[in-house]
């Protein structure tokens, strides 16, 4: 997804995202690692608009995905989106390449760097869904998980096993004897 750079002035130039997922590297790499499954195209809404020195690009994406809970292990679906404001420059950001460390104020750390006639959108929107995509993903806040002793959904009923609470950490050493 590209932006002509001389088509953003003053008045914000807004334009309509309706993307299949294959559009985006990062986002089809995703769904073939097997992290998750985009159900749908990426729709969202970008708008730019040209202020002083720089580009401002905001907007949304948001996209329909199954995930697995990492708890009870049942894939449920949802819908991810984000809200973002990017800033553009052209050329380098002016950032020194020395190895010294430097802190990076808030807009810097929402900037970015274009060249040529066109801004290409596409890194950062799928950088926005990726961001969205959580680590451990959750069925539901309440999700009670698996027996750990005989592997059964505890959302759906309890099991039979013994409610002894077992200390995971130490689990190993259960059996451990010390011999003198």
């Amino acid at each position: 997804m590209k932006i002509s750079v001389d088509h953003i002035q003053e008045k914000a130039l807004t334009i309509q995202i309706d993307e299949p997922v294959d559009a985006f590297p990062v986002l089809s790499g995703m769904q073939a690692d097997g992290a998750c499954s985009f159900i749908g195209p990426v729709r969202g809404q970008v708008s730019a608009v040209r202020e002083y020195d720089h580009l401002r690009v905001f907007g949304n994406v948001a996209v329909a995905v199954t995930l697995t809970c990492s708890r009870c292990l049942v894939s449920y679906e949802t819908q991810i989106g984000s809200n973002f404001t990017i800033f553009f420059r052209k050329g380098s950001m002016g950032l020194e390449t020395d190895e010294e460390e430097t802190e990076l104020n808030d807009r810097e750390l929402v900037s970015a760097t274009y060249s040529g006639d066109e801004i290409d959108l596409t890194h950062e929107i799928e950088e926005q869904v990726a961001m969205e995509v959580p680590f451990k993903p959750l069925c539901s806040e309440t999700c009670k998980g698996l027996c750990p002793k005989c592997g059964n959904d505890l959302n759906q009923g309890d099991c039979s096993c013994g409610r002894d609470d077992v200390n995971f950490k130490f689990s190993a050493l259960k059996d451990f004897k010390v011999s003198r």
